[in-house]
């Protein structure tokens, strides 16, 4: 292909090619294995995000086996190439070829069910190859767990000379303890023409890993970039090793936030998915879940106990032993313990939450106080609210659910029944144990079931 040039400078592109078509038996689930979650994402999503801010194309992911349910999970995030017969790794990177042909002079492959592999070590890879002449750049770790992976076969001065599987090894192959980690960096017209050279194995199959003989066979020193962590080679086939990812993702989750500002009383039993912001300063107590898109801003307290789903934090907030679900906290708000909001929830600066206390589609004005165990739902309160012990809104008919509306310094008494619709005017009170069926005027005190006007409140009450 003919590169661009600015000023004189050669402009390189380089692509990506991910290998997700695979269906992973051994995890026994009806599920491509690249689906299951790490730390909230899918695996491919891990690999995905190790490779896009380092190509300067989308990166081609292979798809196969349940190839839209891997498409829903990661959208436009990449293009696709389908292999729709599972022909070995080296066909599986064939399949993208017509994609990428004449686009790219660098092309990365990776394996989507690589997602503890880092950025740092595909472009440790990468300035590798750059400075090598071999049109192959691989890598490779030492350990003792072999998890499946491929021999690194040296000749006697240390040079690469041949990837070995270990279904195919020897027994002193199968002692050799340097792994091939299959990540890749290919110069791209040398890797779509050995591609048509790979010979086929005893299983039928088009093995990836033979094109480092063959460079080998041509005369090219190839090189293998070291990873020194073995943690990045733990690629889950089953479960466990599902499981064994799951933490190694969590403490490097955890540790990142702690880096940043971020005090993790126990980092052992808190749980933070790889798509949370969390502001500096905020304090995350024990057993604590953080999941989905929540943003936690800064100066806060979460936990212990405590689930946050999808759910925008503000500062200086404090939450005991609660769960939110696609709620949004404005700052300065407390709750809790044993709190729950639903979806829809807002609760804006200053609002507090006593224990006991749900609130679903509802807004919360500034400064208004839930004390404990009351529903509010379906309902727009106004700020400087006082909302009694078991008050409920009784926004549901069985077939339709309704608003309720509540003005600016309300009181709501204990065991008060709204039964929606209905409004309560600014600065009126409810009697305890009132039953609200209609409209109540601003500044008016309502008591009994049903409730009535007891009278017209002044400025003294």
């Amino acid at each position: 292909m003919e590169n661009e040039t600015t000023e004189g400078y050669e402009i390189m592109t380089t692509a990506s090619i991910i290998l997700a078509a695979g269906e992973g038996t051994r995890m026994r689930s009806k599920l491509p294995k690249v689906v299951h979650p790490v730390a909230g994402k899918p695996m491919v999503w891990h690999t995905l995000k190790a490779v896009e801010a380092l190509v300067d194309l989308p990166p081609v992911l292979v798809v196969g086996f349940r190839a839209k349910t891997v498409m829903d999970e990661i959208g436009d995030q990449a293009s696709y190439a389908f292999q729709d017969e599972q022909l070995g790794t080296g066909h599986a990177v064939a399949c993208a070829r017509t994609a990428l042909e004449g686009k790219a002079d660098t092309v990365l492959v990776t394996f989507a069910d690589m997602p503890l592999l880092r950025k740092e070590s595909v472009q440790g890879m990468m300035a590798l190859h750059k400075k090598g002449d071999s049109p192959v750049t691989m890598t490779s770790y030492i350990g003792e767990e072999a998890r499946g992976f491929g021999r690194v076969v040296r000749d006697s001065a240390g040079h690469v000379i041949a990837i070995v599987e270990q279904a195919d090894a020897t027994p002193e192959q199968l002692a050799i303890r340097e792994y091939n980690l299959s990540a890749y960096c290919f110069d791209a017209e040398w890797l779509w023409e050995a591609l048509m050279r790979i010979p086929i194995s005893s299983k039928g199959e088009y093995y990836l890993t033979d094109v480092v003989s063959l460079a080998v066979n041509e005369g090219y020193q190839v090189e293998s970039f070291m990873v020194e962590d073995p943690d990045e080679a733990i690629g889950p086939n089953n479960r466990v090793h599902l499981a064994a990812a799951e933490k190694v993702m969590r403490q490097r989750i955890n540790q990142k936030w702690m880096l940043e500002g971020v005090t993790i009383i126990n980092p052992e039993v808190t749980y933070i998915e790889a798509g949370v912001q969390i502001g500096q300063d905020t304090v995350i107590y024990p057993n604590t879940y953080l999941r989905g898109s929540t943003v936690i801003g800064e100066g806060c307290e979460i936990g212990p106990d405590t689930t946050i789903i999808d759910t925008l934090i503000g500062n200086n907030v404090k939450i005991l032993a609660s769960v939110l679900e696609r709620a949004k906290l404005a700052d300065h708000v407390t709750m809790g313990p044993y709190c729950h909001l639903r979806k829809g929830a807002v609760l804006e600066e200053g609002v507090h939450l006593g224990n006991f206390g749900e609130v679903k589609d509802s807004t919360l004005g500034p400064d208004t106080k839930m004390g404990h165990f009351s529903y509010i739902g379906n309902a727009q309160i106004g700020k400087n609210v006082n909302i009694g012990a078991g008050t409920i809104t009784c926004n549901y008919d069985g077939e339709k659910k309704h608003p309720t509306e509540i003005g600016d310094d309300v009181f709501i008494g204990s065991d008060t029944m709204l039964v929606a619709p209905v409004k309560i005017g600014d600065r009126s009170k409810t009697g305890a144990g009132a039953v609200v069926t209609q409209d109540v005027p601003p500044d008016t005190l309502v008591i009994g079931v049903p409730a009535k006007e007891k009278r017209k409140l002044e400025k003294s009450d």
